[in-house]
């Protein structure tokens, strides 16, 4: 780089310098036979020396390019004629008139491929014509006379054209390039490397080479162009430039336009990269400009938050806002897609629900079942309830009963699983999949997704028996009903307070468990029984059906009542929001139609749980009274505490 600057310094002076007639006699310049000559020269060219354009610098064009461009007439015309060629027959031709030297070869060849891609021309016919062989071999026998930028188009023009690699034509252009990386421009470098990682990808040995130089280089970055280019394209075949990418990004995150965002989020989003601060300021930006956002950029914006999950609760207020006038007019694959994204974000904004679910009751022809899987999927992650209910799962009901044969067993499972969730399956559902043949699939099966089918299938098998009093049968037979092996989780410190607390509130360890496993599939953190006087009993003596083997016979005394404590932590609720996801509450409810009276435990926060009638260990866990679940208020807000 300090070298090209010296460079173009000496041209700048020695430019100024010759173009003053009295500065030098001109005998001093030229020998005295040639003076005559010397005086001749016109002064355009000098010029161009003392005044290079900045424009011309940025694409990769030396001053001796432009001068030499300048003074020679015939190239002039013939860049003109290539311009203006509109057919390949045209281009072809020009080496039938003119004399070509190795850069006007090269010209030709870039407009070829792109006409080519342009017209979408059949590019086996150009490769077989002699007088592209010509124009490759005029090229080749003068590589070291092309021009840089010409020859980063070249070699980016036979990728386009199809040309083979192993020819020795193709890998002397290679070379060639290689040769010169160190004397091309950033932006140079940047086109390359973006053409290179989607032509060839990582294997490319020339990819690796540029991205050295960028790494390199990576100072010369300017303009949110190149910078949201490099991170969408190349930046996954390196780490190290990316991260110098994101510190640029982070730099330029104000002059980032809309789509310069989304661009930059999805680039995080495909790479699984979570860079919190430039995460920050792209939110900041958004929110802070209020932007007009188009459709692709408000689904693309809160794909990539979904993916990364990063929570910017200002974000999806505006992205949840500025998407709900856009729903009616939404195909079924956008609206599946943003329903999604929110729900794995747990975000629920209850009037772009409602629209969707609108959306679903209009459109029910468009709906694919997969489409239709979807919505009630996402409902049921975030526990929500469509204000007209009836009617809408009456339209589930009518299109999924007759289709659940042709779904795969892992979609039906999960739509089943959902239904329960919402309190919506019917028997067929619960039948299909509880039936010996579909649960037979999956015994002896030790693989991750083959375990989380089985605990979803003890699930439903407890919504059946809790929950469906009309379900006669089939059920799981007990040897699936056996609690999974306990991953290795870290106690948390709501986990440990809880466990001394009851340690003085038990008195003896006979008169309570922790961490049971029931036969519903469900986790109790801890439990104990009680008789009408509030005082804890053993546990030993007495039945337990809610275990797969119980240690006792005698029934509960009279008056005496089971308590489950559930601890629910932070990542059990949605999204700013005192509401249990779907699934808690689903196991809730069954834990308290097995008998239990549910002590649900929370940390004490000002997003905590409503107080309530609390235990002998006070700020510790609230008592929430057995009954049905409570429907949220209408117009409640966007799911914020």
């Amino acid at each position: 780089m300090a070298a090209r600057l010296v460079r173009r310094c000496c041209w700048r002076h020695l430019g100024a310098f010759l173009s003053t007639p009295s500065a030098v006699p001109a005998s001093l310049l030229v020998p005295a036979g040639k003076v005559a000559m010397a005086r001749a020269l016109p002064q355009a060219p000098f010029a161009l020396f003392h005044t290079p354009s900045p424009s011309s610098w940025a694409d990769g064009f030396s001053v001796k390019e432009q001068v030499e461009d300048s003074r020679n007439p015939e190239h002039k015309v013939i860049g003109e004629a290539i311009e203006m060629a509109t057919s390949p027959q045209e281009l072809l031709q020009l080496s039938e008139l003119h004399a070509l030297n190795s850069n006007e070869a090269s010209l030709i060849i870039t407009q070829l491929s792109h006409l080519a891609v342009e017209k979408k021309l059949e590019t086996e016919s150009i490769l077989q014509d002699e007088r592209f062989e010509q124009l490759v071999s005029i090229t080749d026998s003068q590589i070291s006379q092309v021009w840089n930028n010409t020859l980063v188009n070249l070699l980016k023009s036979l990728y386009c054209l199809g040309m083979d690699s192993n020819r020795r034509e193709m890998q002397s252009v290679e070379q060639e390039v290689l040769w010169r990386l160190r004397r091309l421009t950033f932006r140079q470098l940047a086109s390359l490397a973006e053409f290179l990682a989607v032509k060839q990808g990582k294997e490319s040995k020339l990819l690796n080479e540029v991205i050295k130089k960028l790494e390199l280089r990576w100072t010369e970055l300017e303009g949110t162009r190149t910078v949201v280019t490099l991170m969408g394209k190349v930046g996954h075949v390196s780490p190290a430039l990316m991260d110098r990418l994101e510190d640029k990004a982070l730099e330029l995150a104000e002059q980032f336009n809309p789509d310069d965002i989304r661009k930059v989020t999805l680039a995080l989003a495909y790479q699984n990269r979570r860079c919190v601060p430039l995460l920050r300021a792209l939110s900041y930006h958004l929110i802070q400009k209020h932007f007009e956002l188009r459709l692709n950029v408000l689904m693309d914006l809160i794909f990539a938050f979904g993916k990364l999950n990063f929570h910017q609760p200002q974000v999806f207020q505006k992205i949840a806002t500025d998407l709900h006038p856009h729903v009616p007019t939404m195909t079924p694959i956008e609206v599946t897609r943003c329903i999604r994204s929110f729900a794995l974000l747990k975000w629920l904004s209850l009037p772009l629900f409602e629209a969707i679910a609108q959306y679903a009751m209009d459109n029910t022809k468009q709906l694919s079942v997969t489409h239709l899987c979807s919505i009630i999927l996402s409902f049921a992650r975030l526990n929500f309830q469509p204000s007209g209910s009836e009617d809408f799962f009456n339209m589930v009901h009518e299109e999924l009963q007759s289709q659940l044969d042709s779904l795969e067993p892992h979609l039906l499972t999960d739509l089943v699983w959902s239904l329960c969730v919402l309190q919506q399956a019917k028997a067929p559902y619960l039948q299909r999949v509880l039936a010996p043949d579909f649960h037979a699939r999956i015994r002896g099966d030790q693989s991750l997704k083959a375990q989380n089918l089985r605990q979803k299938l003890i699930h439903i098998n407890a919504a059946a028996k809790l929950e469906s009093p009309d379900y006669w049968g089939p059920f799981l037979p007990a040897e699936m009903l056996s609690p999974a092996e306990p991953a290795g989780e870290k106690v948390t410190l709501l986990q440990s307070s809880l466990r001394e607390a009851l340690a003085g509130v038990l008195g003896s360890r006979d008169n309570g468990r922790f961490d049971v496993r029931t036969v519903y599939g469900w986790h109790i953190d801890a439990e104990m029984v009680v008789n009408s006087e509030n005082k804890p009993l053993p546990l030993k003596d007495f039945a337990a059906p809610h275990l797969l083997r119980s240690e006792g016979t005698k029934p509960l005394p009279p008056g005496a009542r089971r308590v489950a404590f559930l601890r629910w932590e932070f990542p059990n609720f949605s999204n700013r929001s005192k509401d249990l996801l779907g699934r808690y509450v689903m196991a809730r409810r069954h834990v308290q139609a097995a008998g239990f009276l549910v002590v649900d435990v929370t940390r004490q926060s000002p997003t905590s749980a409503p107080s309530a009638p609390s235990l002998p260990t006070p700020g510790l866990a609230t008592v929430i009274p057995s009954g049905p679940p409570v429907r949220r208020p209408e117009g409640g807000g966007e799911g914020s505490g």
